[in-house]
């Protein structure tokens, strides 16, 4: 057991000597080290030092040449700048030289323009003395005063320059109206050969053929009672005569007499005539017109091009069919004046559609003249107004027979194909008696004209050429002559289309040779 502890005491104490040992030993290796480190330091100092002197006085070198550097740059800019600015004065010296030469030479030029102006003065006061005494001898040897001699050569003056203006008026009327005659025609010419028209005359009564006389005595009925119905159902007067196998119906409303004369070949062809069958008749009858009337006018519409119509309107077109107008079927009459227009729209450049819009639907007051009071212009304004058509539509309406000036050039054409279309050939009919009493209330309005010496109605009362006496009238005067004209024939006569005024003069120079 004390041996035990004896080796621990032993144990023990050998190593707290080690340990000491150990520890004086790194003591001695960290003062060693940290020697080194201080002699380590003291060397890279004094490196960085001398490397910092260095490069100190490199910098310091580098300096010193850029400053010379840039020192002899300035030097050479500020020699250059002085040499500029020497050379700038130079051209300076020789500008205010050269312009003190032209102001000298100016000043030279002044004092002469003086000298001359003062010339001038002394010579206009001459010529003023001599014009004096010029016009106090011309007064004198004229025996007039200047004022009065001034006087008669400005009314001299003055009267020359009125004919001039008159001959030159009447020169460019001339030429215009040439022009435009000749322009007018083409386009008009053009216009009606492309339009193909029907040459339509209807009466104003129906005539039905009956297959015998005996058929007479059947529509009669016993004691009249089928004859009454059929009148009191349409509303149309028949007409039973001696006329071999036929019956004529008469009527003012032309939708009802076709109406009655579809229900009177379907009563002959069905051989049924009572009554009872007369109601049934005329009521299929009345659904087969109306049926027509909306197929006639949808029909135009579609030929004429025209689209967007009020279905009311397009009734009313069709309803045009069964009615005429000296003769002339109304329908056809509008189709063909829509075409007519739309033509003369193309050729002058104006709206095509609005010209065929109002052509179709100038005379559509017709359609229904017979049941409204006033005249078809105004009742077709109206009906157009009611459907919401177009405002310049329904002015061409208005303005197609005069009752209000034209504003549009579409206006005009509807006017100018209404015209064409009524007074082409076979159009219209007319009877003798109206025909003759037109011409001579022409020839009878201008014979009434003082210096009239002969007139002559021509091309069926569309012109008047009017022979004045050339002692009476003169060359300047037949124009307003043909406006007085035209102004009494507007206001004493109704006609279709236009009447063409022409005005003649002659003055002839006769001699012989002996």
């Amino acid at each position: 057991m004390a041996g035990v502890v004896l080796a621990g005491v032993v144990g023990i104490s050998a190593f707290k000597y080690g340990y000491s040992y150990r520890k004086k030993v790194a003591e001695l290796k960290i003062g060693s080290a940290e020697e080194e480190a201080k002699r380590v330091i003291e060397g890279a100092k004094s490196e960085a030092i001398r490397n910092a002197e260095n490069a100190k006085k490199e910098k310091l070198l580098e300096a010193k040449e850029e400053i010379h550097r840039g020192r002899a740059e300035l030097d050479r800019e500020i020699k250059e700048r002085r040499n500029e600015i020497q050379r700038q004065e130079r051209r300076i010296q020789q500008k205010e030289d050269t312009i003190d030469k032209k102001a000298q030479n100016i000043e030279e030029k002044e004092e002469l323009m003086q000298q001359k102006l003062a010339k001038l003065e002394e010579t206009q006061l001459e010529l003023e003395q001599v014009k004096k005494l010029q016009m106090a001898q011309l007064e004198k040897v004229a025996d007039l005063s200047a004022e009065e001699a001034r006087r008669i050569i400005m009314e001299q003056v003055e009267t020359d320059s009125r004919h001039e203006v008159a001959m030159l008026i009447k020169s460019i009327e001339d030429q215009a109206k040439e022009e435009a005659d000749a322009k007018a025609r083409n386009i008009i010419t053009g216009a009606i050969q492309r339009c193909a028209a029907d040459h339509v005359a209807e009466t104003t009564v129906s005539v039905v053929n009956l297959p015998n006389d005996e058929m007479k005595g059947r529509i009669i009925g016993r004691e009249g009672r089928n004859i009454r119905t059929i009148e009191n159902l349409t509303g149309v007067d028949l007409i039973i005569d001696d006329t071999p196998e036929a019956v004529i119906l008469s009527g003012f409303d032309p939708v009802r007499r076709e109406v009655a004369r579809r229900s009177l070949e379907k009563l002959i062809t069905d051989g049924r005539i009572h009554p009872g069958r007369i109601e049934e008749t005329v009521e299929k009858a009345q659904k087969e017109v109306e049926q027509i009337i909306k197929e006639e006018g949808e029909q135009a519409t579609f030929d004429t091009g025209v689209h967007g119509l009020h279905p009311e309107l397009i009734r009313l077109i069709g309803k045009l069919k069964y009615r005429t107008s000296y003769g002339q079927n109304v329908l056809k009459h509008a189709i063909e004046v829509s075409h007519l227009a739309g033509l003369m729209a193309a050729e002058l450049g104006a709206d095509v559609a609005l010209a065929k819009r109002a052509g179709l639907l100038h005379d559509i007051g017709k359609a229904i003249d017979h049941d409204v009071e006033g005249s078809h212009v105004t009742i077709g304004a109206d009906v157009a107004r009611k459907y919401k058509e177009n405002e310049r539509v329904i002015h061409a309406i208005m303005a197609h027979h005069g009752d209000v000036e034209p504003n549009s050039i579409e206006a005009c054409l509807v006017q100018a194909a209404d015209a064409i279309s009524a007074a082409r050939p076979a159009a219209r009919r007319e009877n003798l008696e109206s025909y003759i009493k037109r011409l001579e209330n022409l020839e009878g309005i201008a014979n009434s004209f003082g210096g009239v010496e002969r007139s002559f109605a021509i091309q069926a009362g569309r012109e008047i050429r009017i022979i004045v006496k050339p002692d009476k009238v003169k060359d300047e005067e037949t124009v307003l002559l043909a406006k007085d004209i035209v102004k009494k024939i507007e206001d004493e006569m109704e006609y279709p289309g236009q009447i063409k005024v022409n005005v003649i003069r002659e003055t002839r120079a006769v001699d012989y040779a002996k």
